[in-house]
């Protein structure tokens, strides 16, 4: 008997101590945990963008690659893209860096799902305008490669058919390349923010 008494005994204390468990805690583990993977999406963009973009610089500078652009044709061109490239991706770091303070001080349950989704957004659109880009500047490089490269253009000439299908199985390749590496860097954040949503709607119902 007095083991049972024991048992009940531990029993209220439990569910006391779930009682505790408020929607008031659960929105605050919540924003703590979306606060937290915003800021991860703003570091990996920064070291993306250092790593990425430095390497573009270096390429750029490098007088085989220069040569090569000025053969095909595309050296300004190349340099006006690297330039624009820039300022839209310091620009979308600017907005995942506005995200993280809006959702760092979100102080209700809708203005932090709001905030969650327009994160998500914004993050999808930093991903389609990089593949984009990718399926665009690999088109022109092709496309400038057969037109001022004598053996390309011979070979255009005879096969235009299976070049047009080697061009389009190259942007394919590189594009899905690309849209893996951002499924591998973003997409599990993404995924656990969706997460997150679904739980604070729970608790708004």
């Amino acid at each position: 008997m007095k083991e049972l008494d024991l048992l009940k005994r531990d029993w209220n204390k439990n569910n006391q101590s779930f009682e505790q468990l408020t929607d008031v805690d659960i929105y605050k583990m919540l924003h703590k945990k979306s606060s937290s993977i915003v800021k991860w999406i703003l570091l990996i963009s920064i070291a993306e963008f250092i790593l990425l973009r430095g390497l573009d610089f270096v390429i750029l500078f490098d007088d085989d690659y220069i040569s090569k652009m000025k053969f095909i044709h595309l050296y300004n061109f190349e340099v006006i893209l690297t330039a624009v490239n820039l300022v839209v991706l310091i620009t979308f770091i600017f907005l995942f860096y506005k995200n993280f303070k809006y959702i760092n001080a979100a102080s209700s349950i809708k203005k932090l799902m709001k905030d969650i989704i327009n994160t998500r957004k914004m993050v999808k659109y930093y991903v389609a305008y990089n593949l984009v880009l990718v399926a665009i500047s690999t088109g022109i490089i092709l496309f400038s490669e057969i037109r001022y490269n004598n053996q390309l253009m011979h070979f255009y000439d005879q096969h235009h058919v299976a070049m047009y299908v080697i061009a389009i199985g190259v942007i394919g390749f590189l594009s899905l390349l690309f849209w893996l590496f951002y499924k591998l860097l973003y997409g599990i954040l993404l995924s656990r923010l969706q997460r997150n949503y679904k739980e604070l709607k729970k608790i708004d119902l």
